[in-house]
C-alpha cells in the first residue's frame, strides 16, 4: 500500500516537532513522541511526574510548534465544574441567560495538576473527553476540531492530590511517566537558563510553527490506512486477556484498552514509515497505553509491584506471532 504524498509531508512535519520542542525542553524525546501519537489518534494524554520536570512547558511548546489554539487550566481544590466547561450567565441587557464558554473550547487543553481538584470537578471532563461536547440545560455544544486534553498530575502520594476515578483514567489514550533528566541533560537545562532561556517566552527561544492542523488531519487519515494482520490482532487480544488473569492485578485491560493499543500501534508504525503493524510496534506502546487501565491488588502494591512490571511480565510470556 503506497501512502499519498500529503501523508509523507505530514509525517516529515510531525517528526520536526521533536526538534522544535527540544529548543525549550531538554531530553524528553520519548514523551514528545507519545504526545504526537495521542494527537494522531485523537486521544487524550496523561503526563505524570514530580514537579519541575517540564510537563507544562512540553505541552505549551508542542501547541506553539503546531500553531494550535491552546488554553491552560490550573486545577485547584476549589475549582468548580462550570469553571471547566462554561456556564449559563444572566445578561441584564437581553434579560436572558447566555452560555459563557469555558476553557475546554480550544484545540489543546492543558489541564495542569488535574489530580489536585476533587472528583466532582474531575468528572466534568468525562463528557468533554468522550463526546467532545459540553451539554448545558440539555443543549449539546460541540468542541473545536482537533481537540485533545493533555493533563498533568503529580504522583498520587504527594500531599493535596486526589486519585483519578477509573472511569476518567480510561478516557486517556495513554499515560506517560515523565522521568527526571539525566546528569548531562540537567546540565543542559542549567546551561540554557544561564544563557537567558525564559520558559514563559517561547518565541525568544526560537520555537516556530513546523506543522499545522492540516498536517495533523493528513496524518490521522494515513494512520487509518495502516494495515494490521489477523495474527497481530490476535496478539493484541491475547495481551489484554493475559492482564485479566494476572495474579498481581484485580482489574485487567478492557476491550477499550485493546482498541486503544491497536490505535497507538498503528500511529507508531506510521511514524516509523511503515504501512503495516508488527508485534514490535505493539510492544513499543503497550506500557504507555495500558499502565493506567490496570489496577494492582493491594498485596502486590505492598510488595512494591508496579503496573509496568506486570505488563513487562505479560509481554514476556504471551507468545509473539511470527
Amino acid at each position: 500500500m503506497t501512502q499519498p504524498a500529503d501523508a509523507d509531508h505530514a509525517r516529515a512535519a510531525l517528526h520536526r516537532l521533536r526538534a522544535e520542542v527540544a529548543k525549550a525542553v531538554v531530553g524528553q524525546d520519548a514523551i514528545v513522541s507519545g504526545l504526537v501519537i495521542a494527537l494522531l489518534c485523537r486521544g487524550h494524554v496523561l503526563l505524570e511526574g514530580v514537579p519541575g520536570v517540564a510537563k507544562t512547558l512540553m505541552v505549551r511548546t508542542l501547541a506553539a510548534a503546531l500553531d494550535l489554539d491552546a488554553k491552560r487550566l490550573q486545577f485547584t481544590p476549589d475549582l468548580m465544574p462550570g469553571d471547566v466547561t462554561g456556564s449559563l450567565v444572566y445578561d441584564p441587557h437581553s434579560a436572558a441567560f447566555e452560555f459563557r464558554t469555558g476553557p475546554v473550547f480550544t484545540n489543546l487543553l492543558l489541564a495542569d495538576e488535574i489530580n489536585r481538584t476533587p472528583p466532582k470537578t474531575q468528572s466534568a471532563l468525562l463528557e468533554v473527553m468522550e463526546e467532545r461536547q459540553v451539554s448545558v440545560e440539555g443543549t449539546p455544544r460541540p468542541l473545536p476540531e482537533p481537540f485533545i486534553v493533555a493533563a498533568t498530575q503529580n504522583p498520587i502520594e504527594y500531599e493535596g492530590t486526589y486519585p483519578l476515578p477509573e472511569a476518567q483514567l480510561d478516557r486517556f489514550l495513554i499515560k506517560l511517566t515523565v522521568p527526571l533528566p539525566g546528569r548531562d541533560e540537567e546540565i543542559g537545562v542549567l546551561r540554557a537558563h544561564h544563557n537567558g532561556f525564559d520558559p514563559r517566552d517561547l518565541k525568544a527561544a526560537g520555537v516556530q510553527r513546523v506543522a499545522s492542523a492540516a498536517d495533523l488531519a493528513a496524518g490521522r487519515a494515513a494512520v487509518q490506512r495502516v494495515g494490521v494482520a489477523d495474527a497481530v490482532l490476535g496478539y493484541v487480544v491475547d495481551l489484554c486477556r493475559a492482564t485479566r488473569t494476572s495474579p498481581s492485578l484485580e482489574l485487567g485491560a478492557s476491550p477499550r484498552g485493546a482498541t486503544a493499543l491497536l490505535g497507538t500501534a498503528k500511529a507508531w508504525a506510521w511514524l516509523a514509515g511503515r504501512d503495516y503493524v508488527t508485534p514490535d510496534d505493539i510492544k513499543a506502546v503497550a506500557r504507555a497505553t495500558l499502565r493506567h487501565r490496570v489496577r494492582l491488588r493491594p498485596e502486590a502494591e505492598l510488595e512494591g509491584v508496579t503496573p509496568d512490571a506486570v505488563l513487562d511480565a505479560v509481554l514476556a510470556t504471551v507468545p509473539t506471532p511470527r
